[in-house]
């Protein structure tokens, strides 16, 4: 079985955004020694418990400070960018490490309505249009980034009717492209394009297999791809005991309840302030739901959730979002707990 790695660059109580990516960038070197298949970072805006602003910013960062394991977006939220944009960063991404560069790529905002008014620059309609022409913009960065580019018409009064357009003016590889969903519209237009698929199991834990069964079945094999390649991603924690790594899941779940009911989006709790709380029945519904979808527990019983999920959705591949958060006195450089995660998880599994 491949592991992969999905990183929010959590940012804890006690930590600066220094902190969060200096924790996060040791985190990518331990996927890297250990022997992961690819490290993804994601892309949210204006919460204070998320780094993860920037991907390219963070890959390019990130893949110098490793060596041989795949780094990408999970994802790049496409409706924020101008299509020519995403394709240049990823395709000089691929340049200074090629072979190594995943390019995922979703439809979500990755933020509430005011930032993502502010990322498009108040151009009106922009938001609706640009989840539009979605697929179309999809076509055009996977175009861009060829090593052949691609060819624009011209209105005839320009001096020219034809204009080759590329991404990198010497391109001699491609990152490879990933389509990112947590609905049944991203499954059938993975499987309309014939893209390699990633359900974000990690976010709601439905649909999961309905959405994996719609783009299996539909698959146009394409010049990207030839046959149905999919997996899924999931929370994860993995402690020496099982209570331990239930403790350290408890500040994430409990950052999701507030999310979910409407709350102000905080810095994520040290584990002894997320124990002390109190919290009302709708939000331990949610915390209880999302221990129940997660990853979590000693070496044993999470290896063998991790196969239980391989089986149940058909991938060889699960992609693990190691979520623990930290005691207090830990150094906010460090993220311990989630080191640990991956270490227990690779001495099982690998």
């Amino acid at each position: 079985m491949r592991l992969s790695v999905l990183d929010l660059v959590p940012v804890r109580t006690d930590q600066t955004t220094s902190d969060a990516l200096a924790a996060s960038t040791q985190l990518a070197q331990t996927a890297d020694r250990l022997g992961y298949t690819r490290y993804w970072v994601a892309e949210h805006h204006n919460m204070p418990s998320v780094a993860a602003t920037s991907p390219p910013v963070l890959i390019a960062h990130l893949a110098a400070h490793t060596s041989q394991i795949r780094v990408g977006s999970g994802g790049v939220m496409l409706p924020n960018h101008a299509p020519l944009a995403v394709a240049e960063q990823f395709a000089l991404l691929e340049a200074a490490h090629p072979g190594r560069i995943d390019l995922g790529i979703g439809r979500a905002p990755g933020s509430d309505p005011v930032t993502s008014i502010m990322l498009r620059g108040f151009k009106g309609n922009a938001e609706r249009d640009d989840i539009e022409k979605f697929p179309q913009y999809l076509d055009d960065v996977a175009a861009l980034m060829s090593t052949n580019g691609v060819r624009v018409t011209l209105p005839r009064d320009l001096m020219r009717e034809e204009y080759i357009l590329k991404a990198t003016p010497a391109a001699t590889s491609e990152p490879r492209l990933w389509l990112l969903g947590s609905s049944m519209y991203s499954a059938h237009l993975a499987a309309a394009k014939g893209l390699p698929y990633v359900f974000a199991h990690h976010f709601s834990g439905q649909g999961t297999a309905e959405a994996l069964a719609i783009y299996r079945s539909e698959f146009k094999p394409s010049d990207l791809t030839s046959e149905p390649v999919t997996f899924l991603t999931v929370n994860a924690v993995v402690a020496e005991t099982h209570d331990e790594a239930t403790a350290l899941l408890l500040p994430n779940l409990q950052m999701m309840a507030r999310l979910r009911t409407g709350q102000p989006l905080l810095p994520l709790d040290l584990v002894e302030d997320a124990e002390a709380k109190r919290m009302t029945p709708q939000e331990q519904a949610i915390v209880d739901a999302g221990l129940r979808r997660a990853v979590v527990g000693d070496p044993t019983e999470a290896a063998e959730q991790v196969r239980a999920l391989a089986e149940e959705f058909g991938v060889d591949e699960v992609m693990v979002h190691p979520v623990a958060s930290a005691r207090r006195g830990t150094d906010p450089a460090a993220s311990p707990a989630r080191v640990k995660t991956l270490e227990l998880l690779a001495k099982e599994l690998f």
